[in-house]
């Protein structure tokens, strides 16, 4: 199984305690959603590795507390500290509300602007602390498009598109060129027109 049968749910943070815990971080919208699980691949050096649960408790909000079937020792666990934790594709429930999808599958979508029109393709998201962000190829420039209702609408599924209602100014703002003019570099400082 690949990344691309894949997506990823969270990354192992930490140990937790010296029995082979680990503090799995769920980067997901419900994480009591996943107090169920009975296994995970782990990326370990590149390679999704199945890994069997022994148990796992969710522990305020997104964190985890998760013993993992083999690994009972805290340096069997800080091997695994850092890798990506992901689910297949197929145990993931059909969203049908075209106002709610999925991070990964919107990548190659088409961003259409209630304005503008199409714009570009998304080429991925970046899940942030503050803000998720949708990476637009535009013109040959990245662009970040802010996730909220105000600015994303709707995800039309069967043409692969993306509807927003971008702020006005913030395409401007990233086809801006830089501003400051750099200085000319005059190779011979001794020419000069003199007759």
């Amino acid at each position: 199984m690949t990344k691309d049968d894949c997506y990823q749910v969270g990354h192992i943070t930490k140990t937790h305690g010296v029995s082979g815990e680990l503090v799995l971080y769920l980067d997901v919208d419900n994480a009591s959603e996943y107090a169920d699980l009975e296994s995970v691949l782990l990326e370990v050096k590149g390679d999704l590795i199945p890994y069997f649960i022994e148990s796992i408790a969710i522990v305020k909000g997104s964190r985890a507390i998760i013993a993992f079937e083999d690994v009972d020792t805290i340096e069997q666990a800080e091997r695994l500290i850092n890798c990506g934790a992901y689910l297949p594709l197929d145990e993931l429930e059909p969203i049908t509300d075209e106002t709610r999808f999925y991070f990964h599958e919107i990548v190659g979508y088409q961003v259409v602007d209630a304005q503008e029109g199409p714009l570009g393709t998304v080429r991925g998201v970046y899940a942030m602390n503050a803000q998720d962000l949708i990476a637009m190829d535009y013109l040959g420039k990245e662009v970040l498009i802010p996730i909220n209702s105000d600015i994303v609408k709707t995800v039309d599924r069967a043409n692969q598109k993306l509807n927003v209602s971008l702020p006005d100014g913030l395409l401007a703002i990233y086809m801006e060129e830089d501003s400051k003019e750099k200085p000319e570099v005059n190779g011979n400082e001794d020419d000069t027109d003199e007759d």
